[in-house]
């Protein structure tokens, strides 16, 4: 037995404390911005003294940033990109930027990366609205599969086995009246989304959003990723909807080609 651990196990060798309190620390820094030494000792009852060590090494290394003029701390795009080589599809970022922001410079709008993790959707690349009102989200958001757009894509166009495993690890939360909770209405809702060629979040997740959203295809014609538009409800218009729809899934289909998809399945719709 290890030196460092007590008869019950529940001690932990120095290196391995060390190794928690780092990721306790990141943890903490993705879930709230500019955080304050204090703050961080406070939430994670870790002293004062630890929290600053530990954030100096971070920050040498290049995860952390310090704002110059105060003692408040945040993530760096290098902890993004170290989790974006997690991906199943390292180039999807890449290959979906230009497309995003001409998306967004048409509509104005937010637009939206998700791909599937576990039985949710976790948001891995933005481009945030012109306007100051939007819908608020960040890179690294996680959102629900059954009341998101890109959630009901991604299920949608899903081989049938593998939708069923995922959705019985989603919870059918409701977070808004017009949140979808009954699996059968669910069910229903995909056999739309799958005819119609997009999917839509009719302010089920988010009061007063309302988002559009089309899959993103790789070379065997499987859904890996979803791309959206979110709108206020007060700037959506329904007559210009068809318009966004198509702006999606044209450059859905560029991606999806670069991915190695020849058959987009958007042009062959199932009915």
């Amino acid at each position: 037995m290890d030196d460092d651990l007590n008869e019950g196990g529940k001690q932990q060798p120095e290196s391995v404390a060390a190794v928690l309190k780092v990721f306790a620390i990141l943890q903490a820094l993705s879930e709230q911005r500019d955080t304050g030494i204090s703050d961080l000792s406070v939430r994670l009852a870790m002293p004062k003294a630890t929290v600053y060590r530990f954030l100096q090494t971070m920050k040498t290394l290049g995860y952390v940033s310090q704002e110059s003029d105060s003692e408040r701390y945040g993530l760096t795009m290098k902890a993004f990109e170290l989790g974006a080589k997690a991906l199943q599809y390292p180039d999807l970022v890449e290959l979906a930027k230009h497309h995003m922001q001409m998306l967004a410079d048409a509509t104005g709008e937010t637009v939206h990366l998700g791909t599937l993790i576990d039985s949710e959707i976790i948001y891995v690349h933005k481009v945030d609205s012109r306007h100051m009102l939007g819908m608020y989200s960040r890179v690294g958001r996680r959102a629900p599969i059954h009341c998101t757009a890109i959630g009901k894509v991604l299920m949608a166009w899903e081989h049938p086995e593998r939708r069923q495993r995922v959705l019985q690890g989603a919870e059918f939360k409701r977070f808004r009246d017009k949140t979808i909770v009954e699996p059968a209405a669910f069910a229903a809702e995909l056999e739309r989304v799958k005819a119609q060629g997009f999917g839509e979040d009719r302010e089920e997740f988010d009061d007063h959003i309302r988002c559009l959203g089309v899959p993103i295809f790789d070379r065997l014609g499987q859904p890996i990723a979803g791309m959206s538009v979110s709108f206020p409800t007060f700037r959506y218009d329904e007559a210009k909807a068809p318009e966004v729809v198509k702006m999606l899934q044209d450059a859905s289909r560029d991606i999806s080609a670069r991915l190695g998809c020849s058959k987009f399945p958007l042009d062959f719709p199932t009915r």
